[in-house]
């Protein structure tokens, strides 16, 4: 199944990224792909109290709409993360919108939360495989004024269909959105975030905050303050880029959007440093960013991550690879005498 998965993967890079993007949607909905193999027990973890088979994770973004869960739960990953979703359906940004950056093994998007709304995705969620954990990453509409407001209503709309919760404010792509990164913006996002959530802890679900890798060590550690006190369960570092390396070779390496891929690795890495050093053990992290082997899946759980998620490697090496990297993370967990994922978190710090 992997080996005829990679060969579909790398048919769709012949085509339009955004066509291929729903095309791969379409096929994993429809497709009666078959249980993945039982996870090596090593790679069994935990993260903000959720039970994970293993810690490699899907980032937000691939599937916005919960449309293709089955599929991809039959894809071997220990969590899968769906949205952006904001309460109203929105279009997005004009087309084009989606880069393929092949010499670079990158991704430029400014999709600008191109969603179907709320409605649509609870009704998909209630669909979703009850043997896999699920994660609904919350935005917000372009054109809405209290932004905080549309995170609190996609929690309420969702709370019980999701196991656990993205605020995403560090998409690049839509205006003002990044600004809730400061601390008067985020006491009043992240407050207003606690107060809707339960009462009961029984009842309640992590809830992660998903940042940016352009942030500076100390604003990381003011986000990290801030979610310690207003009781967030987890960060997620971090998402795309705005930054441009000098080393981008592909020819829509000008286009505006997001970078993501192999070429964010040191920001991504830089980030996580920041918080980790900031949060101290004090705080889940999961690591995202130009993760494309089990090597680098490895050296952000040392370095301080609780689980990692990938997306744009998924492009060009197919959904063999997460296959390839649990077998190595496993491998090298081993090799370094560590009994499981948590034995290894931090180990190079």
């Amino acid at each position: 199944m992997s080996l005829l998965a990679d060969w579909g993967a790398a048919a769709l890079r012949r085509l339009d990224p955004e066509t291929a993007h729903q095309m791969a949607i379409k096929g994993l909905a429809l497709a009666p792909l078959p249980a993945p193999a039982a996870d090596d027990p090593i790679l069994h973890t935990t993260l903000a109290g959720l039970s994970l088979p293993n810690p490699v994770g899907l980032a937000a973004g691939l599937d916005k709409n919960g449309e293709a869960l089955r599929g991809l739960s039959r894809l071997g990953f220990g969590f899968v993360e769906c949205g952006s979703v904001t309460p109203r359906p929105q279009p997005g940004n004009p087309k084009p919108r989606l880069f393929r950056l092949t010499e670079d093994r990158a991704i430029i998007n400014r999709m600008g939360f191109n969603n179907e709304g709320l409605e649509a995705f609870a009704a998909r969620l209630d669909r979703r495989p009850s043997d896999v954990v699920v994660g609904a990453n919350l935005g917000a509409n372009k054109d809405t004024e209290d932004k905080a407001a549309d995170y609190v209503a996609g929690l309420q709309r969702l709370a019980g269909r999701a196991s656990y919760f993205t605020v995403n404010i560090s998409s690049p792509n839509t205006p003002g959105l990044r600004a809730l990164q400061g601390r008067e913006q985020l006491d009043d996002l992240l407050g207003r975030i606690d107060a809707a959530r339960p009462a009961d802890p029984a009842a309640r679900v992590p809830v992660f905050l998903k940042i940016a890798p352009d942030l500076i060590a100390d604003e990381i550690g003011m986000i990290v303050e801030a979610s310690l006190a207003h009781r967030i369960d987890g960060l997620i570092v971090s998402n795309t880029t705005l930054e441009r390396p000098e080393t981008l070779r592909s020819p829509d390496a000008h286009e505006t959007g997001g970078l993501s891929g192999a070429p964010i690795r040191p920001f991504a890495e830089k980030a996580l440093r920041a918080a980790a050093e900031a949060a101290q053990g004090r705080l889940p992290l999961i690591a995202v960013g130009g993760i494309d082997s089990g090597a680098e899946a490895y050296a952000r759980i040392r370095l301080g991550a609780n689980a990692v998620q990938v997306y744009s490697a998924l492009i060009y090496d197919g959904p063999g690879l997460i296959t390839r990297i649990k077998r190595d993370l496993a491998a090298r967990l081993r090799a370094d005498g560590f009994s499981s994922i948590s034995a290894a978190i931090g180990a190079s710090r």
